[in-house]
């Protein structure tokens, strides 16, 4: 008899399955080996023929090998090469060392997510990007770094140790597209993905699963737990449906939930953080910003005003369009003070083809093309002036530096004094374009007069009438592809954050003879759900009371 430890070895042609024992490896013998011959017939299903089932024997042809089937038994074990499919030791080897790395690779990434997803780590990162956000509304943004030498300078340190070093160097001159800033917001990012990855995804898996309980026992040890004797799981089942369950049956056992949603909601929220986080950096890397101060009547283009404010910010072709200033005017209270200010303004294309006019103002800007026109400063031009009938004359105006925000601005008109080696004029000072205040030459008040009314007034023999005060409108224009998106991050934020507050009720239920045993849990609202509970139940012995004087009445009406 062979060994027990022998090895079977098929023929080639036979179609039947060989069984080895895994883990066994015998050396070779040196010594003969003895072998056995079993033969069976081989057997060929076909589509017909006699016998029980269908099933008929059939001779194999000679080209596809014997209709014997040849077993043979071995002492000894066969050489190792024989063994491991030609691969030898080499291969074995190689295999190992294989499932190695990917065992490597596996552990090395399932503790990087772990360390991504860890709650601390990402309250953490949350901290820093908001200290990060109000250090740049304390440092000024985008000044020139002579500024910051001059604010910041290294002999007399701010707070003792913040330099202009301190703050060129990472970046927080422009800190919402520094390294740093967006760096933590790639970080925070991967954290988000990485804890949607492994715990909210399985959480939803896990609660979308039909778990049925077949065991009293599991289900009386729920967080609400009850009996109802009389009972069937059908009752209670019409009855849940009638709360917004949704239930499922399976012989005697009931499973039912609802609120499946609130589960959902925590991939909604991580997943409208990461909008928000990626046009934030949309934003500070791919805008365009520009400001500009144009007279009433003159123009300039899009692309002479605008800067890039990161890598990824690309020139459209829309730049090309010109602005013409048609009007700015402004209006006033009362008591005089500036209420709002308007720029009626003009878009050409190249071709010189209007292509669309609005009057601007605060708070109501001009949006074309993917840029944005804002209304947000205005000043003094020029002011308009005839001297004895000659002229008008355009006389600049130039701002004046006062204590506030109030704004002043003055201008000279020069009269020819031979007599004297300092030039002297009227001097005329406005806070506004609704009226002029007029000084002679040695600086005594001499009148106001509105710009409107053309009165003359008479200054060192000189007439002089003030024609039109010429505004100039501030106009800010940038472009961010980023807002829709923020936008968008934002209402799903706010959606799936109150969606996330439904709670997820689940229910179970067994049919242990006449009695339904009840059990439910839930993962917000636990006192609502146990009240609901209450009262779900007591309908139960009503819906059976109804249904057993529905069945009586049938039998008397029989």
């Amino acid at each position: 008899m062979p060994s027990p430890t022998c090895y079977l070895l098929l023929n080639p042609a036979c179609s039947c399955r060989s069984y080895q024992r895994p883990g066994l490896l015998l050396p070779a013998a040196p010594t003969p080996r003895r072998r056995v011959h079993v033969y069976c017939d081989a057997q060929r299903r076909g589509s017909s023929g006699g016998g029980g089932g269908g099933v008929k024997r059939e001779a194999i042809p000679a080209g596809a090998g014997k209709a014997k089937k040849q077993v043979v038994f071995f002492d000894a074990a066969p050489p190792l090469s024989q063994r491991s499919g030609g691969g030898g030791e080499d291969g074995e080897v190689a295999g190992k060392k294989e499932n190695a790395a990917l065992g490597l690779v596996r552990r090395v990434t399932k503790r990087t997510l772990s360390l991504l997803s860890n709650l601390p780590l990402a309250i953490s990162e949350m901290f820093a990007i908001a200290a990060l956000m109000a250090l740049g509304t304390v440092i000024d943004q985008g000044e020139a770094p002579s500024y910051y030498f001059e604010k910041f300078p290294e002999d007399n340190p701010v707070f003792g140790f913040i330099t202009w070093r301190w703050i060129l160097t990472p970046g927080f001159d422009h800190m919402f597209s520094s390294p740093v800033f967006l760096g933590l917001l790639a970080l925070l990012a991967t954290s988000l993905m990485a804890c949607t990855y492994t715990t909210q995804i399985p959480i939803v898996k896990v609660a979308r699963r039909w778990s049925f309980m077949h065991s009293a026992g599991s289900i009386r040890k729920q967080e609400f737990a009850d009996s109802l004797p009389r009972a069937s799981i059908q009752d209670l089942g019409v009855i849940l449906m009638g709360y917004g369950y949704e239930v499922f049956t399976k012989g005697p056992s009931l499973y039912a939930f609802k609120g499946l949603a609130g589960r959902f909601a925590p991939i909604g929220v991580h997943i409208a953080m990461l909008f928000i986080m990626a046009g934030a950096t949309l934003s500070a890397t791919g805008s365009f910003k520009g400001s500009v101060d144009v007279p009433q009547g003159l123009n300039f283009v899009i692309g002479d005003v605008m800067k890039p404010k990161g890598f990824l910010s690309f020139a459209p072709d829309v730049f090309n369009t010109e602005v013409h200033v048609n009007r700015f005017f402004m209006e006033y209270y009362d008591s005089g003070e500036v209420s709002q200010f308007y720029s009626d303004l003009s878009l050409f294309d190249l071709d010189g083809k209007e292509v669309m006019r609005k009057t601007i103002k605060v708070n109501d800007p001009l949006r074309y093309g993917g840029f944005t026109i804002y209304q947000t400063d205005w000043g003094f031009s020029a002011l308009q002036v005839k001297k004895n009938g000659e002229g008008p004359f355009n006389l600049a105006m130039a701002p004046l530096k006062l204590n506030g925000d109030k704004k002043l601005f003055g201008t000279l008109l020069p009269l020819e004094n031979s007599g004297s080696s300092n030039v002297k004029g009227i001097s005329m000072l406005a806070r506004d374009l609704q009226s002029i205040v007029l000084y002679d030459q040695e600086g005594k008040f001499v009148g106001v007069r509105r710009p409107s009314s053309k009165l003359p007034i008479e200054i060192d023999g000189n007439e002089i009438v003030i024609e039109d005060a010429i505004g100039s409108t501030g106009l800010d224009l940038k472009t961010d592809p980023g807002v829709p998106i923020v936008y968008a991050g934002f209402g799903a934020l706010m959606l799936t954050t109150c969606i996330s507050y439904l709670s997820h009720s689940q229910i179970w239920a067994l049919q242990d003879g006449s009695t339904v045993v009840v059990g439910g849990k839930t993962n917000r609202a636990k006192l609502e759900f146990s009240e609901e509970m209450n009262r779900l139940l007591d309908k139960v012995p009503e819906l059976i009371s109804v249904n057993e004087n529905t069945i009586d009445s049938k039998q008397s009406a029989a």
